[in-house]
């Protein structure tokens, strides 16, 4: 086109709508009002005046009339129990019986009611006429004897003054009370049915409210024999201890009849649950200490969906093994920490369901203790642990024999060690070690040792035999000499981990398996049969959950673990400002050989201008180029867009923020250098 042409203007086309019209603004205006969350409130509210009074028709209907003993009947008849037939019939006989006295008594009472007031009125004369001529021979004053009868006169005056006083009120508030009783009727029908229930961010509670005749209607109606004859034949559990809030649920032990056991309660946990309302991880009944008695524990609904919060000692606080590390959050809210000192520990369960985050969150609270040291060999090529480095007195990883032998040869180190030690501890007179003689003596400092993936390392054809030897023993002995031993594997199996070193283990955890082999085979052999089963959790919806014994007084415990943040795509690991803080505490003594280096020095400011070029880049991308300039950086790996926003503004530099988003113009980032200079 010739440069002296006219510019065409830009055609637009499309369709020109009118404004709304009146009657479509009243509709929209209306929706909104009607759809209000308050709207909503307010109708549910009020949808409980009718319901109040259906439950109250429904009631006076059952009173008078056989309805309800011909829908036990009926249900009776469903379910093929005979016995239960006869006996409601039984008694819906009697109560035709007693309804049709009563009937009787409504004609007959009345009528000598009626022939007995004119004896009554006579009797009240004579009582009134004798406390007369009582007074007036006390008195000597004949008209004493007319006293009785003018008090009772002014009685009655008063009684007719204030009838007549409150009978116009009570008459005008007479049906809001009414209705005020049917709400009431209404609301507690609809908490207990779920009927027009609030929505769960309400923050009501949902499901059953839990008691005794609940838990004894859902066992009656388990699929167990011999309790279903129990019960026709009148038994009735006696409750040890009454369903009572225990944490963010419900706890009860009662007796169980001859012939039923706590494993074939456990068994029916499906059916159970659904008696009770709840969903099947939501209730957990287990054998009680009582002899002959079973215990059970019913979670608040949803309850465990939610996430655990945040790790506690994210941000400041150290730890100390000899009392505990924290794990996570029971679902009675509590939080639970695991034992360290005089223990072994075993994780196990299907991938993906949280095993290596339990084992992140464990050696996290071993590197806050500064007394601990650590080893750590991973035999898999992954990344679980290397923002933990710096804290490690020992850390291996991968698959090659190297690193299996590694693992051995820290093995047969660490036989050697309880037997110096127990030598040791006997030279200083103690029975035990503990925190004062660690503190006291650096050549007793505790010392944790995690095999991650040990399926690697006891399955290995060469090394693991001897290794699983080394492993027993040392775990035999360990207990009173600080040496704590760690295990993670995906398989139950003799040949992923021996059954001989998990009979050892004082504590066991087990997310999701498959099979009750494999449950036992973490949890020790009778853990199903006892209800304790990871077989019931669900995959993917409860990862980061496990069952874990031995860091309570409770049989069992199902714990939500904490979870330590990390993104694999950006290499983001929240463990690394924990580690770097750790390093910082730990005492003079305990071993740190991987950070005994020189620390090296990087200028942020110079990094971003090496990195950067003319154009403005956001400070996300910023970060991306520092990581890749400096990867094994600390405070590059831990970096995000708000943390590098704040480092740039303590050193001068300014951002801009659009559409949301930070950025950093290099020509700015250079006047602070220079300035710096």
């Amino acid at each position: 086109m010739p440069d002296n042409l006219p510019a065409i203007p830009e055609v637009l086309e499309g369709e020109v709508i009118s404004p709304p019209t009146r009657p479509a603004r009243v509709v929209q205006a209306a929706r909104v009002v009607v759809q209000h969350e308050h709207t909503k409130t307010a109708g549910r509210h009020l949808g409980y005046i009718p319901l109040g009074a259906i439950v109250v028709g429904k009631r006076l209907w059952d009173s008078r009339t056989t309805s309800r003993y011909e829908r036990w009947i009926r249900m009776a008849e469903a379910t093929g129990e005979l016995a239960t037939v006869l006996e409601v019939e039984k008694r819906a006989a009697d109560f035709r019986k007693d309804r049709h006295q009563r009937r009787m008594d409504t004609i007959k009472v009345p009528a000598e009611l009626l022939l007995m007031i004119p004896k009554m009125a006579l009797g009240f004369v004579l009582v009134l006429a004798a406390a007369g001529t009582l007074l007036a021979i006390a008195t000597h004053h004949i008209a004493e004897v007319a006293v009785p009868f003018k008090v009772t006169a002014r009685i009655a005056e008063i009684i007719a003054i204030v009838f007549s006083v409150t009978w116009g009120p009570l008459l005008l508030a007479s049906p809001w009370i009414a209705v005020g009783a049917l709400w009431w009727t209404g609301r507690g029908y609809a908490a207990a049915s779920g009927w027009t229930e609030a929505s769960p961010e309400d923050g009501e509670e949902g499901g059953l409210v839990v008691t005794a005749d609940t838990i004894v209607l859902a066992l009656q109606n388990l699929r167990i024999p011999e309790l279903k004859k129990a019960s026709r034949d009148g038994w009735k559990p006696t409750f040890h201890t009454l369903p009572v809030r225990d944490g963010r649920g419900y706890s009860a032990v009662f007796t169980l009849p001859l012939g039923v056991t706590p494993e074939m309660i456990a068994d029916q946990r499906p059916v159970l649950a659904r008696n009770l309302h709840r969903a099947e991880i939501e209730v957990w009944p287990s054998a009680a200490e009582r002899a002959g008695a079973a215990s059970v524990w019913i979670a608040d609904n949803g309850v465990l969906s939610k996430p655990a919060p945040e790790y506690p000692l994210l941000h400041e606080g150290t730890a100390d093994v000899f009392r505990g590390v924290p794990g996570g959050i029971s679902p009675r809210g509590d939080g639970l920490d695991i034992p360290i000192v005089g223990n072994n520990f075993v994780v196990g369960g299907q991938m993906g369901q949280g095993k290596s985050n339990a084992c992140r969150v464990v050696i996290l609270g071993c590197a806050l203790d500064p007394l601990c040291e650590i080893d750590v060999f991973v035999f898999a090529n992954n990344g679980d642990f290397d923002a933990y480095a710096p804290r490690l007195a020992r850390y291996v990883k991968g698959l090659e024999d190297d690193a299996i032998a590694a693992a051995v040869a820290r093995l047969h180190q660490l036989y050697a060690e309880v037997a110096r030690r127990e030598e040791r501890l006997a030279e200083l007179g103690a029975k035990k070690l503990t925190r004062q003689l660690a503190a006291e003596h650096r050549d007793l400092r505790p010392i944790v040792t995690l095999f991650s993936e040990c399926h690697e390392l006891f399955g290995h054809d060469e090394h693991g035999e001897i290794a699983a030897e080394l492993a027993t023993k040392t775990a035999k002995r360990a207990r009173k000499t600080g040496i704590v031993l760690l295990f993670d594997t995906q398989s139950s199996r003799k040949e992923a981990i021996p059954p001989k070193l998990v009979e050892l283990v004082s504590v066991n955890a087990c997310f999701y398996v498959k099979t009750w082999r494999s449950n036992d085979g973490f949890l020790g052999d009778g853990s199903f049969a006892a209800g304790i089963r990871a077989t019931e959790l669900r995959p993917g919806r409860d990862r980061g959950t496990s069952l874990i014994t031995g860091v309570s007084e409770a049989q069992f415990e199902l714990l939500r673990w904490y979870f330590v943040e990390v993104d694999d795509d950006t290499g983001f690991d929240a463990a690394a400002d924990v580690i770097a803080r750790a390093v910082g505490a730990v005492a003079p003594g305990t071993r740190l050989e991987l950070a005994a280096p020189e620390v090296e020095v990087r200028d942020l400011l110079g990094d971003l201008d090496q990195v950067l070029g003319d154009d403005r880049a956001s400070l996300r991308d910023a970060v991306g180029l520092l990581r890749k300039l400096a990867p094994d950086w600390t405070p590059y790996r831990g970096m995000n867009a708000t943390k590098l926003a704040a480092a740039l503004t303590s050193e001068g530099v300014r951002t801009v923020n659009s559409s949301g988003t930070r950025y950093i113009d290099p020509a700015d980032l250079r006047e602070a250098i220079a300035e710096r200079v």
